[in-house]
Formats: C-alpha cells, structure tokens, sequence
C-alpha cells in the first residue's frame, strides 16, 4: 500500500518508534489492488483524513489501479476483473487485498457514498464469481474540500483453493517461564476467557508433571482458524479439530515452546526442526524482560525468524507499569545488534497496517498488550491474525513442490491399531498415500524402503501433503527400532549426501574461555540435533568471542543427512554461535580418507 493511503489508513492512537522507512518489494500485475507499503503508523488522535491532492515522490515504488470504482460495468469489463481477481487469488494462495477509490495516478480521490456502496457490491459479485468472500477491513473519508464527503475502502479477498488445502501458516510462540505463553494460546483457541489461575492452558498440556508445576516442558501444536469471512474458527462451540480445518479457509498452527530455560534445547529444536513462519515472543508485563525473553529473541533473530511482541497480563498492572514495559522493550529492539522498528498496536487500523507491514518488511516488529483474563485488545491480535498474509507466494511453492520428496522426522510415535507414526514437515515435494519412500540414514548409512499408509495434517485426515506443510505420516508396521529423530524420508530417486563430517562458517556469539579443537558442542541443523567435536579451527588456533572462522565439526554417535547452506545453531553450557554448512565431506570421501589414514 502506498505512503499516503498507510498514513491515511493508520491514523489511529498506535505508533511507531523510530524514524526508519520501511521498504517493500512490488510485484506488478495486480489489478485495481494493493499499492505497497511504506510508512509507519502516524501518531495522530485528530480525524482520519488525506489530502487527496498530495502528490507522490518520484523514488516511491507503488502499484496503481486501474479505475477508480466499479460502477456501471460492462459484461465485459465483468469477465475481464473476474479473470484479474482469480489470478491475484491464486498468486496470494488464496488471499489477496483490494482498494477502492484510489485513482489511475495513485491520487486518493474517494467516492461518495453510494458509487462506494455500488463498487463494494460488484466488488462481492466478482467474489461470488470465483468462489470467494469480501471483508471491509477499514473505510476512511479523504479530505477533498468538498461539501460531499468521500471515502477510500480497502477490502480482503478469500477464498478456499480449489483442492480444499487451507492456508497455513507457523507460528512459534517463545517467551520466559510464567510469561503466559499457553494460557493465551488456551485462550485464543478455546474461545474462552482465563480464570486468572491457568484454567485455560490445562487442555494444552502433554504431561502430568506440566500440569502439577504449571510450566511447559515439551513441545504442543494448537489451531486457530478463520473462514472466507474472517470470522475466527476455533474450539469454542466444541468443534473438533476435523470440522474447524474444514470451516477454515486459514489456519493457524502455533507452536508451543517451553520458556524454563533447561528446556532450552527443546526450544531450539522447535525453532530449527518446525521452520516456523513467524515467532510470538510472549513477555509479562510485571516481569518485563527477564529470564530467557532475551535468549528467544536472540535464537529468532540469529535464525532470520520474523517475531512480534505480544505483552500479557495487563490486568495485573498499572498503566505506568504497562508502558514502562513498552518503553524497555523498544530500547532493546531498537539497539544496534536488533535494529528493529517497534510498531505499538492499540487499534483495529494499526493491527491491519501491522500485518501487511510485518510480513513485508523483518525490521517491523508489532507489540501488542493484552490480558488473557479481561479479554482486553484480545481482539486486536485476532485481527492481526487474519490478516497476516504468507511469507511465500505461489510461484516459490511451485517451485518447492516439483522438487523431488524430502519429508524431515521430527518425533516418532506408537498408535494402536494404526502402527508407527512419524511426524514433521515436508520440505519439497509432494506426498501421496500409497507412496513409496526410503527413511535413513541409519547408524551404518544405509536407508530403509517405506509406504505411506496414510496421512493426517492439523488431526484430520488429508490425501495430498504439498511442500512446506507439517503433517504426520503413518507407516503401518515399519520396525519404530529404525527410525530416531533428524532422519529423512525421500524419494528413492533422490542421492542424499550423507556425512560424519562438516565444514561451517561460525561466528562465535559467546564462550567463557577460547574455542578450540576437541571442543564438543551439540549442534542444531533443521531437524538434526546431535553432539560434534570441533576437529579443526581453519587459519586460527582458538576462536573468542565475536570471532569468525570456518570450523570442522565431526558428529560423534551417527552421519546425518545434511545441505550447504543450512543454518547451524551450536551450544555446550554458556556457549554459543551460530553460522552455515559451507562444506559436507560425503560418506565415501570420509572413508576413503579414513582408509588412507589407515594405510599410512
């Protein structure tokens, strides 16, 4: 959306701190839709109003619209945005954004209220056209001198795809221990209100000792969804989990991570395993940042995770103490290893501005305050919710999907009368029941053949698994003896490279003393998470703080199916770094090397 429709649509009380712009990348094509994005929301209680005769820079990149309404149009005319409309859909994967009243040179004109009325009308016939619902997200008036006022709307598109695969995106919600994280997960997908003791977060518990002591340990999945209309989809009228993926037309999965901080590598292995689409970082607002809250941001951050901020417990505290929370978080965000501009979000208009900020720019970081008790601006983060768009278009999911099948094993199950159940996410491809597949490596590097029986995704049965959707697969009576977490099912056509040993460039974030060969470390790479030993430090003896070098690590117990370029997450105690595989020294390398070793 362009600067001025951004600053006439989020003139609410919500903020934005800093002075940074933010920049867009345009995708031309669009129809009379979406112009990009580019300010931050004005700070400015007076009365939603634009002129309409501001003129725009040159430099500013933006889509304009063709026409102003869509008033009196010819049959033709009809088909024509039709056709326009189902490709912005399925460019959008389902979604796409409209503006109405906005002139060929990106002029807000407006239009009365009756040429409004009309075009929102043509606007629910094309809807109707191609299997879709309109929302008026916001309507503002544009100051045009004129006895007559004139408004501009903007307006979201959606639709079920025609193969009945829901939108989904990956949520991952980080914080510190006691931050609230599960009762506002409870609270968003029961559709009921907290009792102020926890009653809430008791249904997303997996054990008994979680329950006893409050705290999350391991790792759950909740749904969250909303229909065509954008109203939300949840629990809440004692849905199943069936009949909610079947209302929705979007789906939230958030990711529920433990906040204590041994549990930490769980919490890691979330991050890296799971490849969430965002990251939650839940902080109470008596607490403040404390515990691990840094540590999570960090982990997002160093994973290129795009995060917002939502603060909890709001009933508990004053106001002052609310915006003393606000005010420590902006001054993290805002320092130079984060770099990051805080969004607050106070209203229905900042939370809609948020979302197609948030997902266009990662410096744009959201912070929302709530209460998961009082329900107070609960709201506001469903709204943010709906209308967050994905991070992927069309086009790059394709691509993933023509690639040959590569589904990552994240855990590992028994279920009577079904067999051995894996879980995970699908990373290119497409899986089909009936299937067959290989699963590896094993301890001695070999790969087993498989079938897929069948298929659940969100705890309802599904016939076709597309890249970059997490499901779980059920493999009848393979031996669960062969199968261990960091493994891989593939295509028997694919050559896996599979290694004992790894070149990454590392850049080390801290460590007490120097960082040398012989040193071990456990190492998080995607859904691997093994223990290496550092066998050599290229062009230096020993690593400190802050410094960078390549490092050779070697796994200890197992080989492991690996890519270059893949993010590596490495922690022993206090130490830390972070980096990516530069070079993998395959199987039959490794050996033949070991071998001349051997001979020498």
């Amino acid at each position: 959306m362009d600067e001025r429709v951004s600053e006439l649509f989020g003139s609410g009380n919500g903020h934005c701190s800093g002075s940074q712009g933010v920049a867009s990348n345009v995708k031309s094509g669009n129809g009379f839709g979406v112009a990009p994005q580019k300010a931050c929301v004005n700070n400015n209680n007076k009365k939603a109003r634009f002129s309409r005769n501001f003129k725009p820079s040159n430099s500013t990149p933006y889509v304009l619209p063709p026409e102003l309404k869509l008033v009196n149009t010819t049959q033709y005319r009809f088909e024509h945005l039709a056709t326009q409309m189902k490709w912005r859909l399925q460019e959008g994967r389902g979604e796409a954004v409209y503006q109405i009243g906005v002139e060929d040179n990106g002029m807000l004109a407006g239009l009365s209220e009756e040429d409004l009325r009309t075009s929102l009308n043509t606007l629910h016939k094309l809807a109707e056209k191609v299997g879709a619902e309109i929302t008026v997200l916001r309507e503002r008036e544009v100051d045009d001198d004129s006895d007559v006022p004139r408004k501009i709307a903007e307006v979201l598109i959606r639709k079920v795809p025609d193969d009945q695969q829901f939108l989904d995106l990956r949520v991952a919600v980080l914080g510190n221990v006691d931050s609230g994280k599960s009762t506002l997960l409870g609270v968003l997908t029961q559709g009921e209100l907290d009792n102020g003791r926890g009653r809430t977060r008791l249904n997303l518990f997996r054990h008994l000792h979680e329950i006893q002591t409050g705290r999350t340990s391991s790792i759950s999945f909740e749904i969250l969804g909303f229909n065509s209309k954008g109203e939300v989809v949840n629990y809440s009228e004692s849905r199943t989990a069936e009949e909610i993926c079947e209302s929705a037309s979007k789906m939230i999965t958030f990711i529920d991570l433990a906040g204590h901080h041994k549990y930490l590598k769980t919490t890691i292995f979330g991050l890296t395993s799971y490849c969430p689409d965002f990251a939650m970082l839940v902080v109470s607002a008596n607490t403040g940042i404390a515990g691990t809250t840094r540590e999570h941001l960090g982990l997002a951050m160093a994973l290129k995770v795009p995060i917002f901020i939502v603060i909890s417990k709001v009933d508990l505290c004053t106001r002052a103490t609310v915006q003393r929370t606000v005010r420590q978080l902006e001054r993290v965000l805002k320092q130079p290893g984060c770099n990051k501009v805080p969004m607050v979000v106070s209203g229905a208009d900042d939370a809609v501005t948020a979302a197609q900020q948030f997902a266009k720019s990662p410096n744009i970081t959201p912070i929302f305050t709530l209460s998961s008790v009082s329900g107070e601006s609960l709201d506001l983060l469903k709204v943010f919710f709906n209308i967050l768009p994905p991070l992927s278009n069309s086009k790059e999911q394709e691509e993933l999907m023509q690639q040959l099948t590569e589904f990552q094993v994240d855990e590992i199950f028994t279920v009577p009368e079904v067999g051995t159940v894996v879980g995970g996410t699908l990373y290119s491809g497409i899986c089909r029941e009936g299937d067959d597949l290989v699963v590896g490596p094993t301890d001695s590097s070999h790969f087993h053949k498989l079938t897929i029986e069948s298929i659940q995704r969100n705890r309802s049965a599904c016939r076709v698994l597309r890249a970059g959707q997490a499901a779980t697969l059920a493999l009848g009576n393979f031996d669960r003896s062969l199968l261990r977490r960091g493994m891989v099912i593939v295509s028997p056509e694919m050559d896996p490279t599979i290694c004992w040993m790894f070149e990454a460039e590392i850049v080390l974030l801290f460590h007490a003393k120097t960082f040398h060969k012989g040193f071990q470390v456990t190492v998080h790479i995607g859904n691997v998470r093994q223990t290496a030993t550092v066998e050599a430090v290229y062009g230096k003896e020993e690593l400190r703080t802050g410094e960078k070098a390549v490092v050779l690590f070697k796994f200890i117990k197992h080989p492991e199916y690996l890519k270059v370029g893949a993010k590596v997450l490495f922690r022993e105690s206090v130490t830390k770094g972070i980096g990516h595989v530069t070079k993998l020294q395959p199987i039959a390398q490794y050996r033949l090397s070991h071998s001349e070793d051997d001979e020498a």
